[in-house]
Parts: structure tokens; C-alpha cells; sequence
């Protein structure tokens, strides 16, 4: 059974390659703003992620299992999606500085073989340390922040602005591969 990630990310792609040897990546056009956020978290990311696999299901032949992800930063009851601009980062950051928020990466599975659709959700709580303007302004120099939700990657400069997490560090970069894996497990297609 061929595997098919619905993403373009290239840390999702570097992160499924620890869980599985061999996927192909097709791009997902799906629509994120057809999808209303009402307040629960978790059935958003869900159905994000779900709409991304299904958007891709017409567009494979073979029998495969497509993932679809999309991963959100939340804090004080709001979205923080990918900045707009400097102000939009610098906003976000300030918001961050000296708190601890939550990363949600929504995970959709659909087996073509069968139309089988399985979903879980993955939360991280997050802790920011207390940040200057001045990193904030150079942080954001650096470019980093632009095309990451809630303005930081983890696993880049953003880092150092971590104090601690409390659930999965791959979650925040994008892909929670433990959960991942254990339900590849089921299928015997993981790397180990």
C-alpha cells in the first residue's frame, strides 16, 4: 500500500521519513478558510486535516493511506496563524513572551482501499521565556517567523526562545510521529 503525504512542508516530509521508507507527496489544495473555527480546537484542526487527505484522495490511483495534517498555535482562546507581515509577527511574539500556549496538529488517514478515515489530535503546551523587543525585532530579521504558525519553528533560531514543552516536540515542529507511528504499526509499514 503506497503511503501519500497531503503536504508540501518540508519538515512534515523530513519527519515522516523517521516512521516510514518510502511515501510520495501531492500537494493539497484544499480551501482552510472553508472551514469556520466554532471554538473547539481540536474538531478544527481535525476537519483541516481531513479536508487536506480528501482534497488529495482524487487525485491517487493506487491503493494508498493518505495523511493529511495541519498543525495550529492557540493561545488565550485564538487561533495564531502564519504572520501576514512584520507588525502581525511582532504581535504574535509579544503575545508569546513569558506564557505558555498550545500547538494542536490535527492528523487525518484515509485509506483508499476501503474508504476508511481515521483522525487524532495532538496537543503540546508550550512555554515561552520572557522576550526583549530587541529579540523579538531580530527574530523576526531573521525571516524565520513568516511562514510558521504563531510566528516561531521550533526547531530553527525560535528555539532558544523555549523555555519548556510538556507533550510532543514533533508535534510542534508539525507532525506528532510517535502517534503516527503507532498507527502505522497497525498496517506494518513503519521503519521499525
Amino acid at each position: 500500500m503506497e503511503i501519500v503525504l497531503a503536504s508540501k512542508s518540508p519538515r512534515r516530509k523530513e519527519l515522516l521519513k523517521r516512521v516510514v521508507n518510502d511515501f510520495k507527496i501531492i500537494e493539497s489544495d484544499f480551501d482552510e478558510d472553508s472551514i469556520t473555527f466554532n471554538g473547539d480546537v481540536e474538531e478544527y484542526v481535525k476537519l483541516l486535516a481531513r479536508g487536506k487527505a480528501l482534497a488529495v484522495k482524487e487525485k491517487v490511483n493506487n491503493k494508498s493511506l493518505i495523511i493529511g495534517v495541519d498543525t495550529i498555535v492557540f493561545y488565550n482562546n485564538k487561533i495564531l496563524g502564519k504572520p501576514k507581515n512584520y507588525d502581525d509577527a511582532y504581535g504574535m511574539l509579544s503575545v508569546l513572551s513569558g506564557n505558555t500556549h498550545k500547538v494542536y496538529s490535527g492528523v487525518c488517514i484515509v485509506n483508499t482501499e476501503n474508504l476508511h478515515i481515521e483522525s487524532f489530535v495532538c496537543e503540546t503546551k508550550v512555554k515561552f521565556s520572557k522576550l526583549t523587543d530587541d529579540q523579538i525585532d531580530r527574530y523576526i530579521e531573521s525571516k524565520e517567523p513568516m511562514d510558521k504558525a504563531g510566528a516561531y519553528g521550533i526547531q530553527g533560531l525560535g528555539g532558544v526562545f523555549v523555555e519548556k514543552i510538556d507533550g510532543c516536540y514533533y508535534n510542534v515542529m508539525g507532525l506528532p510521529i510517535n502517534k503516527l507511528n503507532a498507527f502505522l504499526c497497525g498496517y506494518k509499514i513503519t521503519n521499525l
